[in-house]
């Protein structure tokens, strides 16, 4: 009998998943396993509400692999130690598992690769968390692209969607193998945190798509913070709880034919769908340039803004955090992250443009605290996003896109009710005075018995001072570095002098 061992990680589902399809096909047994990492458990990047998604979606998980006949091994420790023990334990013919592409996984993997061939046994690899391996859509020259656009238009010729993955077969996973208790690594839950697991993910999926304001409406509502007309399924991505290739199913399903008869509504269906797969192609694109360049993960992906001098205003920070610099948006949006582990798209932009754009303070910052609550945390796409937006990542128009965020607020939340939602004590104020409260009247103030200052902040800053300031520490990070290159083998001394 063949036995092969399933090692999970961001493939926390049954249904249409690659690792699972090719193991039932190759062995008589397959044996779920899942490792906790106790790196990443102890991570202070680790969210609460990610921590809860995971084990929500491990323990359903489960509940279904027992319902085939089989059950999750649970082990703790290395990976590569484990895995080694059990296959020898279980006399497993081989491991095979989905490859992740971050930093962090690929030393664990070559390191689980390394144990496992020193000790004879074989191990297959399989692309699962993405559409398309970093390798796949690269130039003609091989190297990888930089700038989304190009990066999108290869994608689009290369990449097609397979069928869904069989997986129905009975797992037959053999008895009274040792597992930990997935129970005594569980917290209470927080009610206000998405629930995990394969079935929410799916309900989630399938609600989006079939709905009027869901995915057909995408194009034009995505940005309405007070519709929140979002799919919310970032986490299932994350972790696999549901397939991409299911979701890009559903968006290519919802494309209507160009050759169909070319009523407005057809083309408003298409567009939509349109815009929803060009957000899993920009998942892939920030996949792609943390693969590719790993400094990215820890450094600005443009060279030249590694001189930016950030500022350091702990106080500051803190009123960010917290969601007290006495902007709305911005306050609405680090509250509802603080409160929920989620935040809309639109004002993670928002808010993250305001840490490095207004307090002009290093994005990495920010950055780290999104990875600290996030329920998502993806970190390809938070780095991506950060960087994107700090203006020192892959985009062609980096450090003059500085939002300002009264008119993000004007514009995406117009009647107020995002703001009023996260902001309770701006629930009176008026709509023309809501997105800038430091307008109102004093004469309306006092009659709506609202102080600013105490019942809510004053503005942290000057936005419009404040984007003056950006300019300037962006142009002189840009001299900087056209100074360093011209001295060249000068520079590269001095560096080595000072390592």
């Amino acid at each position: 009998m063949k036995r092969i061992l399933w090692w999970l990680r961001r493939d926390v589902r049954l249904n249409d998943t690659v690792v699972l399809h090719h193991a039932l096909n190759d062995a008589d047994a397959v044996l779920p396993i899942f490792i906790l990492d106790p790196t990443l458990l102890a991570s202070k990047k680790l969210a609460p509400a990610r921590r809860q998604f995971l084990f929500d979606a491990l323990a359903e998980l489960d509940a279904n692999l027992r319902k085939r006949g089989a059950y999750l091994i649970v082990r703790q420790g290395d990976a590569a130690r484990e895995l080694v023990c059990l296959a020898r334990e279980t006399q497993a013919d081989a491991v095979y598992f989905h490859a992740d592409y971050t930093p962090y996984a690929r030393r664990r993997d070559a390191r689980v690769c390394t144990a496992l061939d020193a000790a004879g046994i074989h191990h297959r690899t399989f692309n699962d968390l993405y559409l398309a391996d970093p390798h796949q859509v690269v130039q003609d020259n091989g190297n990888p692209y930089t700038v989304y656009s190009r990066y999108r238009a290869r994608w689009a010729s290369v990449v097609s969607i397979p069928p869904r993955y069989e997986t129905k077969r009975s797992l037959s996973t053999p008895p009274k193998i040792p597992s930990l208790e997935l129970n005594a690594w569980r917290t209470e839950r927080n009610p206000q945190f998405a629930r995990g697991g394969e079935r929410a993910g799916t309900e989630l999926a399938r609600a989006f798509t079939a709905h009027q304001n869901g995915l057909h409406a995408y194009g034009e509502s995505r940005d309405d913070l007070a519709a929140d007309a979002t799919s919310h399924l970032s986490p299932h991505l994350h972790f696999g709880t549901v397939s991409v290739r299911e979701l890009a199913r559903l968006a290519r399903e919802n494309l209507p034919a160009r050759s169909a008869p070319r009523q407005a509504k057809r083309r408003e269906t298409r567009a939509a769908a349109q815009v929803w797969l060009d957000e899993l192609v920009w998942r892939e694109f920030f996949n792609h340039v943390m693969y590719h360049f790993p400094h990215a993960a820890r450094e600005s992906f443009r060279a030249n803004y590694a001189a930016l001098k950030w500022e350091s205003n702990p106080a500051q920070f803190a009123a960010w955090s917290e969601g007290r610099t006495g902007f709305p948006l911005v306050d609405a949006g680090m509250r509802q992250l603080n409160a929920t582990g989620w935040m809309h798209n639109r004002a993670r932009m928002v808010t993250a443009s305001f840490l490095t754009k207004d307090l002009l303070m290093d994005w990495r910052a920010g950055e780290r605290y999104f990875l600290q609550h996030l329920i998502d945390g993806d970190i390809a796409s938070n780095n991506g996003g950060w960087q994107w937006t700090a203006g020192t990542g892959t985009d062609a128009q980096p450090y003059f896109r500085i939002f300002n965020p009264v008119l993000q607020s004007m514009r995406f939340d117009p009647g107020g009710s995002y703001i009023r939602r996260w902001v309770p004590e701006l629930a009176n104020v008026p709509n023309e005075y809501l997105h800038a409260p430091w307008t109102l009247p004093v004469e309306l103030a006092h009659r709506l018995h609202f102080e600013l200052g105490q019942d809510y902040p004053k503005p942290l800053v000057d936005h419009a001072a404040q984007r003056v300031q950006a300019l300037q520490l962006y142009r002189r990070a840009q001299i900087h570095s056209a100074f360093d290159a011209a001295r060249g083998p000068e520079l590269q001394t001095e560096w080595e002098m000072m390592e």
